[in-house]
């Protein structure tokens, strides 16, 4: 009970004085241990940054070039941003960076965005693995390296990398090395039919000039079998790549391999004028458990232009009704080669119809 003249809990003296020295300007807050700010899932748009060109990846390193064809040229090593950890990033990529872009010793900038692609060349382990292997991005074009002998020419592997190719919007060119240990024609008869620009090389005449002048104004990917001279053909074209070499092992008939990392590297020709030269380490097997089936006639020029008289949804494998390239091949009319191709052709559709 009160008497009227204040609360139940006062004793009716003035007590204002006593709160006075309690307010909320004295309360310590204890700081966020993860930051003061929120977190948030919207991202910077980095508008500021830079494009380069990605030359090399080592072990979480990016090496990139920037501000490519004009005086302030430069090479920097850049790192990942964390938000593109699930990304891949390869050679030929175009990469948005920020950050520390001096390129001074010790420098690192940022990767924050990975620009839109135009191509895209991928393999798998095998041709039932659904996992793909992103090998090389923006490339608009393929030299397929194989030698005549030592080790001996593959034509099932190259059948795959035309398949590839065609697949990734790449335009594939061959180029034979060790022609002064084989006659490479009897194996070039079985590309007679694509429209496919041929280079043959010898260990004293590598025909570095024409080969260049194919490679100038263009982003090309180099690829092949362990140990046919590939990284040798790349040393001749890019004078101080100094790409490692090996040998072929007399028992196996193996390659060995050598490169073992994908770099670009810059090819010119006597006018100054260049392209670039993306060199892969060499492969005995190449997947294509990520094609679309559809892709692979593609690889077979001479024998998809036969398909469009084909009923439709024919397969074209051995037992495909009406099948107007098989009808073709057993007609003569693409001889001996004609036979081979669709041989290829079919193999390869087997794989994927299993």
């Amino acid at each position: 009970m009160t008497d009227g003249t204040g609360p139940w809990w006062s004793d009716g003296e003035d007590e204002d004085d006593e709160f006075d020295l309690y307010d909320e300007s004295s309360i310590r807050s204890r700081p966020n241990p993860k930051g003061n700010r929120p977190r948030t899932k919207t991202r910077p748009e980095h508008a500021d940054a830079q494009i380069a060109r990605v030359l090399g990846v080592d072990r979480g390193r990016y090496t990139v070039m920037l501000d490519e064809d004009t005086p302030d040229e430069r090479q920097i090593t850049a790192a990942r941003a964390s938000e593109l950890r699930r990304n891949p990033i390869v050679n030929g990529d175009r990469v948005a960076v920020v950050g520390d872009t001096s390129g001074e010793e010790g420098s690192l900038a940022r990767i924050v965005r990975i620009e839109p692609r135009t191509t895209l060349l991928r393999r798998s382990a095998d041709d039932t693995d659904e996992v793909e292997r992103v090998i090389v991005a923006n490339a608009d074009q393929m030299l397929i390296v194989v030698a005549a002998a030592n080790p001996e020419p593959r034509t099932r592997l190259v059948d795959r990398y035309l398949v590839a190719a065609y697949d990734a919007g790449i335009a594939p060119m061959l180029c034979v090395t060790k022609t002064d240990l084989a006659d490479p024609e009897p194996f070039l008869e079985n590309f007679a039919g694509l429209d496919l620009p041929v280079f043959t090389s010898r260990e004293d005449s590598i025909p570095v000039h024409d080969i260049r002048a194919a490679l100038v104004g263009h982003d090309t990917v180099v690829v092949g079998h362990s140990g046919v001279g590939k990284s040798t053909l790349v040393n001749a074209l890019v004078p101080g790549a100094h790409r490692a070499t090996g040998h072929v092992n007399v028992v196996t008939g193996r390659g060995r391999h050598t490169s073992s990392s994908t770099v670009s590297l810059r090819v010119e020709d006597e006018a100054g004028r260049h392209g670039w030269v993306i060199d892969t380490p060499g492969v005995r097997s190449f997947g294509l458990g990520h094609v679309n089936t559809d892709s692979i006639l593609k690889a077979f020029t001479d024998l998809a232009e036969l398909a469009e008289d084909c009923p439709r949804g024919c397969t074209h494998l051995p037992d495909a009704p009406d099948c107007a390239i098989i009808e073709a091949v057993e007609a003569g009319k693409l001889g001996e080669a004609g036979r081979a191709r669709l041989d290829s052709l079919q193999r390869l559709l087997l794989t994927f119809a299993r």
